[in-house]
């Protein structure tokens, strides 16, 4: 059974009954994979039929029945204008965080309607995992000079060859975000973080995301989970220039914790929740007080 139209079938079936939401696109793109070809070319072969698809196929399927993400299998991951390499060892950038880039990117334009704007405004990823934020965000806007940093070495290790294979300048350093690039601290206009935030006691149910995406890059501490956040967010709070900007993601239950969290420490002129593609409460952006040291 390899002939696309009947082999995508099949494979549609064996990922529901695994429990997979997403089986016919996972279906698909792992036939894309296994020719070879852009998922565009494989929903147009797909329609045309006739075409055979490699035994590897059977394998794929049988991999990502077991709950391997999918991007593990294909070695990639979308975001925003970019491909990614991802795999073991690095977590998987979300649709979700495409948000965080677009409110980083409108706190930039914004300040660069500033007249004493720096010309050249510095942008800080904390936590940069596969580095999707803080490439997307040179890529989208060149005339940024951006950092990032990540304390896992195999994370780093990932972030630093999606940098080189974009050949986008992008400094990723292996270190700790809460003390990140000290010779910028008072100087960044934008900090961005998408820190690690669910609760230790609250193991994921998605296995794909349970026994596959590093622990240190998904738990943020015992009780409501905001204890690796919040030190981020001082650590941003030290980066930034008065009036700069910290966009900091978090999960949908935690945004008003957070933001009287934020409001207590005195750092903070004012912050705002804004809600990710699907409307669920997502991003804090914060802006750092004018007035008030580190």
């Amino acid at each position: 059974m390899t002939e696309i139209r009947r082999a995508v079938r099949w494979a549609t079936g064996e990922l529901a009954a695994a429990g997979i939401a997403s089986a016919p696109v996972d279906a698909l793109l792992l036939a894309a994979h296994a020719l070879g070809v852009e998922p565009g070319e494989a929903r147009r072969l797909l329609i045309v039929g006739g075409i055979d698809l490699p035994p590897s196929y059977a394998a794929l399927v049988a991999e990502r029945a077991t709950r391997i993400p999918l991007q593990h299998l294909t070695g990639v991951a979308p975001f925003r204008n970019l491909t990614l390499s991802v795999g073991p060892g690095v977590f998987i950038p979300r649709p979700e965080t495409e948000t965080l880039v677009t409110l980083a990117l409108e706190a930039l334009v914004s300040a660069a309607a500033d007249p004493d704007a720096p010309a050249t405004p510095i942008v800080v990823d904390l936590a940069t995992g596969s580095g999707a934020i803080a490439l997307a965000i040179k890529d989208e806007l060149p005339t940024a000079m951006v950092y990032a940093v990540e304390l896992d070495p195999l994370a780093h290790g990932w972030a630093v060859a999606n940098r080189d294979r974009l050949g986008l300048e992008v400094e990723v350093r292996l270190g700790d975000a809460r003390t990140a690039y000290p010779e910028l601290v008072g100087q960044v206009q934008v900090v961005t973080c998408n820190p690690p935030y669910i609760p230790a006691d609250q193991v994921p149910v998605d296995r794909e995301v349970r026994d596959h995406d590093p622990a240190l890059a998904l738990y943020g501490g015992p009780g409501d989970g905001l204890g690796l956040p919040l030190a981020m967010a001082a650590r941003a709070a030290d980066l930034l220039a008065p009036g700069g900007v910290l966009v900091m993601e978090h999960a949908d239950t935690q945004g008003p914790g957070l933001l009287r969290a934020l409001a207590a420490t005195g750092h903070w002129a004012h912050a705002q929740d804004h809600p990710d593609l699907l409307g669920r409460p997502r991003v804090t952006v914060a802006v750092r007080d004018l007035g008030s040291p580190s």
